[in-house]
């Protein structure tokens, strides 16, 4: 158990030297929070809005994944959207904090209440690793790695530095969204010497339309493609809505998960509706860490204020695919 955790932990740690995997923070109801993955998104829904989600990934696992998002956008004036998000992503030794500003250029296309948004988001990451933690192999130093080793110990590793992203997102309220971004464009490596971290880009690909099935009834496939160049991953998602009320769906992350999905929203009512959201999650691990693991847990809370805009040709709330 403890050889396996040790693994995984120095592959998520993106370690110069060591091969890395993905390090932006995984999350199951990604497309209740768009805007920590693409900064185009901001103000591109009308209103003010704000999410927070908390995900406990592979409980009783050792080390775990565990991260919160909190992001927040508005639109101001006809032109502007600006946003903010904050992500707290902590496995094993390492801890990660991510802040960052996001402002669009948000313009009307068509007639059929589409938005264009393209953003970028300006901010700070700063990234700790303790080295009082389990080393893979006893005795032996490898000096890209903190940690302690018998009587010797390579430093532990706390260092910030400047972070940007870009991204384009377009979407008709209530129908259709796309988006493409990238986040942590420098590309930079966090500490000095032997001890360091090498942050990777970032690209996300998303995507969903709703089919109206009925005056009360809606499903609502949804994509994202996410990739550092060196691994990539994919979750199909496929929702149904009743009542613009109530969402059940299921998500499947290739080679990684399987998960169920449930949430509830308010009705909105008169202008200046406020809108409120609850949802949850649990994944079903499909990856060899299964036999360690009961699954992953999620939650998101969430709310928006959106003036009344009267309606096209479409049934169904704007704020549940904003």
């Amino acid at each position: 158990m403890k050889k396996l955790f040790t693994k995984i932990a120095i592959a998520l740690a993106g370690f110069t030297g060591v091969a890395t995997a993905q390090q932006d923070p995984q999350f199951t109801q990604w497309m209740q929070n768009k805007l920590i993955y693409n900064p185009g998104y901001a103000g591109t829904s009308g209103g003010i809005c704000a999410v927070a989600q908390f995900r406990q990934q592979w409980v009783s696992f050792a080390g775990a994944p565990q991260s919160i998002a909190l992001a927040g956008d508005m639109r101001i004036g006809n032109a502007l959207g600006v946003g903010l998000n904050i992500i707290s992503d902590k496995i094993g030794p390492t801890n990660s904090l991510f802040i960052r500003g996001a402002g669009a250029w948000n313009k009307a296309l068509g007639n059929n209440g589409g938005v264009l948004g393209i953003g970028i988001d300006v901010g700070m990451i700063q990234k700790s690793i303790n080295n009082n933690w389990i080393t893979p192999e006893a005795g032996k130093i490898d000096n890209h790695i903190p940690g302690a080793y018998d009587a010797l110990s390579n430093p532990a590793l706390n260092a910030t530095t400047y972070d940007l992203g870009f991204g384009a997102f377009y979407q008709i309220p209530g129908k259709f969204y796309v988006g493409l971004s990238s986040t942590h464009l420098p590309a930079q490596s966090l500490g000095s010497g032997d001890i360091k971290f090498g942050l990777s880009r970032h690209y996300y690909i998303m995507s969903g339309y709703s089919f109206i099935l009925t005056p009360r009834d809606k499903l609502t496939p949804n994509i994202k493609i996410k990739s550092d160049l060196a691994s990539t991953a994919i979750d199909a998602n496929l929702t149904y809505m009743w009542d613009n009320s109530i969402w059940v769906g299921a998500t499947y992350r290739l080679t990684d998960a399987a998960a169920l999905l449930i949430g509830f929203q308010s009705k909105p009512s008169g202008a200046n509706a406020l809108v409120w959201k609850i949802g949850y999650s649990y994944d079903y691990t499909l990856s060899k860490i299964k036999g360690y693991t009961s699954g992953t847990h999620e939650i998101i809370a969430g709310f928006c204020i959106t003036p009344k805009v009267k309606k096209i040709s479409t049934y169904g709330d704007p704020r549940f695919l904003n």
